[in-house]
This record gives structure tokens, sequence and C-alpha cells, in this order.
């Protein structure tokens, strides 16, 4: 069976798969976040995991194909006063493997995000991209994304 035809899994992430999703994102040459797979560094992702484990209005997923974990993101509900106090979700760190892209992994993911916006009432998805992935862009307005606000950022260390 071709693998492309292999389904995808997405199911919440667990402990163990810390390192594969660490991986995923140290991989990013235009993340540029300074992520890494080195060991120093994994107890403050095992720390992020279990504050995201913790917190009931986000959700870390992996997307599995034939058993590896080939791309992740994450889910945060958010309830505002605009939009007479909708909730939007928050989809943020969209990773798919460098060698399983344009495979159906990152479609899978959007519409299980989208499908979760969908069961808790939430009035939109909203998510934030490098402006460099102009491939991205393309990607998430053919999934039915619009762009339609200019994104800031303050970093602060």
């Amino acid at each position: 069976m071709k693998e492309d035809a292999l389904p995808v899994v997405i199911r919440l992430a667990e402990r163990g798969d810390i390192g594969a999703i660490v991986a995923l994102f140290a991989d990013d040459s235009l993340g540029g976040h300074g992520d890494t797979t080195d060991e120093t560094a994994r107890p403050n992702y095992e720390t992020a995991f279990e504050a995201i484990a913790a917190n009931p209005a986000s959700h870390l997923y992996v997307a599995e194909r034939a058993g590896q974990i080939v791309g992740t993101f994450q889910t945060t509900t958010i309830r505002g006063m605009s939009r007479r106090g909708a909730s939007s979700l928050l989809l943020t760190a969209v990773q798919t493997r460098r060698d399983m892209r344009s495979k159906g992994i990152g479609r899978a993911m959007v519409h299980h995000a989208v499908d979760q916006a969908r069961a808790c009432g939430a009035a939109a998805v909203q998510l934030m991209s490098n402006s460099l992935r102009v491939d991205a862009h393309r990607f998430y307005e053919r999934e039915g994304f619009v762009k339609s606000h200019t994104g800031f950022k303050m970093k602060l260390r």
C-alpha cells in the first residue's frame, strides 16, 4: 500500500511523545525558535507538556501514520468579550515532518482542529503563521482560512 494511502491518526499527545514532538520543531529551518533535541533542554519541554496537559482549555495532539509521529499541533479555546462573548479556538504549533509534507498530514490536523472548534461551539478558528511560510499560507487558504489580521510579537527573551 502506498504510504500516502495509509490513514492519519490524530490523538492527544502523551508524555512519551515529547521527544518526537521536539524533533519536529528542531528540524524546522523557518521557525527559528531554538528548539533542540539536546537532553539538557528536556526538562523545559516536560514542564511545558505538564502545563498544557493540566489546562482543560488546551490540547496537544500528534498525527501518526504507520505508527510514526509525523505531525503535531496545539489548540486552545479562548472565551472573549468580542463577538458577543463567543469562544475562538486558537490553532498553534502546527508542524509536519519535512518528508511528509503535501501528503495529507496537515489537512488531517487542520480538519481535526476545526471539528474540535465546532464541537465546543467556537465562533472561529484562528491561527498565526510565520510570514516566511508562503507555502503554508496557500495551504491554509485552500483549507478555508482567510487572511484577516496582522500579527505582532514582542520577544521578552
